[in-house]
């Protein structure tokens, strides 16, 4: 592989939303391709759309690194994206699990792919008049995803990231993207009853934002939604749909119902700091809640929701 210049672009802050907030982070420029720098007490840098893009070439950025230490990442991560997703780098690495649906047909995933009361929740909500369509990104569809944000303070059992905002908080955040998302919606007796906002990674279909209405939970909106999204991606010659990681929370066996699979791909962790090593060595590189031993999960996931719970 030919090594690609490092940028001598100096680092730069940029807006980020982050958890739903609005927050500044540390980015750099390296050979055309944005990398981001979590703060905290370990320093992670990787490529800000991850998701969307695949990293060029991993020696540039630790080529770049090594000779400015401006930003001071400890560790260098990045992955393989489907469909690429066979180990091709000498890098220590681990599984990292996505939610994925192979795509070929929307009669082959309705047919084979979904449980068998996944297509009887999508016949009766057809039946019922519920009404899935790609839409517009438009002031009917801003003020319909406002009004589901602000429908409850919690989902899931914890505070929703998006309550209490407005009309214009709503429209900037989410039209950063529009180049590469397909907008669909969900209505019933003509009032916005759910969304997604479904991104276009190349590869696969990504469902970004997607959000039902708590008052129609009866009427099956999400599988609908994921209906259409699977539509779409046949349409856009799209071979998987990614319903971002495999998790162990509520959702999980909603993504299963769906036909979407555990799938693992590559994720390869590079220390530049001593400090990086060790996170390493005793595991500070994951996640807290990976951290978490699986059996202490459901009692903290109950005592987390009886609090919040108890605060709303």
């Amino acid at each position: 592989m030919t090594r690609l210049a490092s940028s001598n672009q100096l680092p730069f802050v940029k807006e980020a939303w982050i958890n739903g907030q609005p927050a500044m982070i540390d980015c750099v420029d390296i050979s055309g391709q944005v990398y981001t720098v979590s703060g905290g007490p370990l320093r992670v840098v990787r490529l800000e759309d991850e998701w969307y893009a695949d990293v060029h070439d991993p020696g540039a950025v630790l080529d770049y690194f090594r000779a400015h230490n401006m930003l001071k990442p400890d560790i260098f991560t990045f992955w393989q994206r489907l469909p690429d997703i066979v180990s091709a780098h000498a890098f220590y690495r681990e599984d990292d699990h996505i939610a994925a649906v192979p795509i070929t047909t929307y009669e082959e995933w309705f047919n084979n792919s979904i449980k068998s009361r996944v297509r009887t929740s999508l016949r009766k909500a057809d039946k019922d008049g519920l009404v899935v369509k790609r839409v517009p990104f438009d002031d009917a569809f801003v003020h319909g995803m406002t009004k589901l944000f602000n429908e409850e303070p919690l989902r899931q059992g914890m505070p929703f990231w998006h309550f209490g905002k407005d009309v214009d908080t709503v429209r900037r955040q989410f039209s950063r993207f529009l180049h590469r998302e397909t907008m669909i919606a969900a209505y019933y007796r003509d009032e916005m009853v759910g969304f997604v906002m479904l991104g276009n990674a190349g590869s696969f279909g990504l469902t970004g934002q997607i959000l039902s209405s708590i008052k129609h939970r009866d009427r099956s909106t999400n599988v609908a939604l994921i209906a259409k999204a699977v539509e779409v991606c046949e349409q856009l010659g799209l071979k998987h749909l990614v319903y971002f990681h495999w998790t162990d929370n509520s959702l999980t066996e909603f993504k299963r119902r769906c036909g979407f699979e555990k799938t693992a791909v590559p994720r390869y962790y590079v220390p530049l700091t001593i400090k990086g090593q060790l996170a390493l060595k005793i595991g500070a590189h994951r996640r807290l809640k990976a951290m978490v031993p699986q059996a202490m999960r459901p009692t903290l996931k109950r005592m987390r929701e009886a609090w919040y719970s108890f605060r709303a």
